[in-house]
């Protein structure tokens, strides 16, 4: 049972068509921006966690350093 729609009818399925693949486009394209963000933000905290380790390091590595100094017998 094939059934025929008017030109009318025809038009407005092929126009709901487009409009819903540009809906679904764009909500694809907002997710992927929200996960290249959230990888982003994730990059940046790993990033400043090391440096702030390696700065305490080196800040600890200084003061054992300068308190070895002093403590030499001149």
């Amino acid at each position: 049972m094939t059934e025929t729609y008017s030109k009318s009818r025809q038009q407005a399925e092929a126009a709901f068509g487009n409009l819903q693949t540009e809906f679904f486009a764009k909500n694809n394209a907002a997710e992927e921006l929200a996960s290249i963000a959230q990888a982003r933000d994730a990059k940046t905290a790993r990033l400043r966690e090391a440096r702030l380790a390696k700065e305490q390091a080196g800040r600890a590595s200084a003061t054992s350093a300068l308190l070895a100094k002093r403590s030499k017998p001149d």
